[in-house]
């Protein structure tokens, strides 16, 4: 299984550029996947450094921790591979027993390898079972459970929520006319409702017709919105003075809740704006190092397409 975790980090020199680690670093990796940033940030950190890792995929822990251990023994970092959602950062780190961290990072959006594997059902591409969940081992909400047990205007609220999906209304109905034949159960079949549902005009642009929805479930299943924001804020809470933090998010849903948060800490004074002085005292506690987020270079969408629509924001723990 650890083959399947051979993947093209996104943005690597960007990230390992503003991580910024020293050897007796405290690196935290939350989004760890096959290791594909920490085997080229453990480098950095030396014998004498710590390597944190969290994903909710055992099997990719497990690639993760067999590619880790080839780097020598005599420069590895400690490793801490921890199984779990960086919305529980809090918890997580208490268990490493550490008092803070140096730099972290969040490689945000479903990995290559699950997209790649059917039978997890994130892929609107190859067919599989409907089920969309990142720990499979704890969660019991699925995709095809959403399609088949939501109505019509929950279905819709989704797919437009989350996905920004112009023709959610008419999909969700689709949806509802047709498990009523029967259980739409498998990836195949809801792309062939989605098909159905958007109209042969506006299929011709802006993609697989599925695409929108595929994201919007997946996001549905895995709360994903929600335990970004408060993994960003946990991270702030734990950055020693002078720490990274670097977010690779994909989709402006995403990116939208990672500008709140930097902003948030970076401005924090509530007083009005015609006061000459601040008399709040909520002094700033982020600054924002990347103005505008980073992107990845031509060539580099050209190696890895999925790193088209990468976005890198990073800020430093005042």
């Amino acid at each position: 299984m650890t083959s399947e975790y051979r993947h093209t980090p996104v943005l690597l020199a960007e990230c390992l550029e503003y991580l910024e680690l020293q050897t007796q670093h405290v690196f935290v990796d939350a989004t760890l996947g096959g290791a594909g940033h920490s085997f080229e940030a453990a480098k950095h950190l030396g014998r004498e450094g710590t390597l944190i890792g969290i994903d909710q995929d055992e099997v990719a822990l497990a690639a993760a921790r067999a590619k880790l251990e080839t780097l020598p023994e005599e420069t590895r970092p400690n490793l801490e591979l921890l199984r779990g959602n960086f919305g529980d950062l809090d918890s997580l780190l208490t268990s490493a027993e550490v008092p803070g961290i140096d730099a972290i990072l969040f490689d945000l959006g479903v990995s290559s390898v699950q997209i790649d594997t059917p039978s997890r059902g994130f892929s609107f591409k190859e067919n599989g079972p409907l089920d969309m969940r990142m720990d499979p081992g704890k969660q019991t909400l699925n995709a095809a459970e959403i399609i088949n047990t939501y109505n019509a205007a929950d279905l819709t609220r989704v797919i437009r929520t989350y996905s920004d999906e112009k023709w959610a209304s008419r999909i969700a109905e689709f949806v509802v006319r047709a498990r009523q034949e029967a259980p739409i159960e498998t990836s195949e079949q809801l792309v062939d409702v989605i098909k159905a549902a958007i109209p042969a005009s506006a299929r011709r642009a802006g993609g697989h017709p599925a695409k929108r929805t595929f994201q919007a479930l997946r996001i549905e299943v895995n709360s994903e919105l929600d335990v970004l924001a408060s993994g960003l804020e946990a991270a702030v809470r734990w950055l020693n003075p002078g720490g990274r933090l670097v977010v690779i998010s994909y989709h402006s849903l995403e990116d939208r809740i990672v500008k709140d948060v930097f902003n948030s800490c970076a401005n924090r004074c509530t007083c009005p704006p015609d006061l000459p002085v601040c008399v709040c005292g909520k002094k700033p506690i982020l600054e924002i190092l990347t103005r505008k987020p980073l992107l990845p270079s031509a060539a580099e969408i050209e190696r890895n397409s999925r790193a088209r629509s990468a976005k890198l924001r990073v800020a430093r723990k005042l």
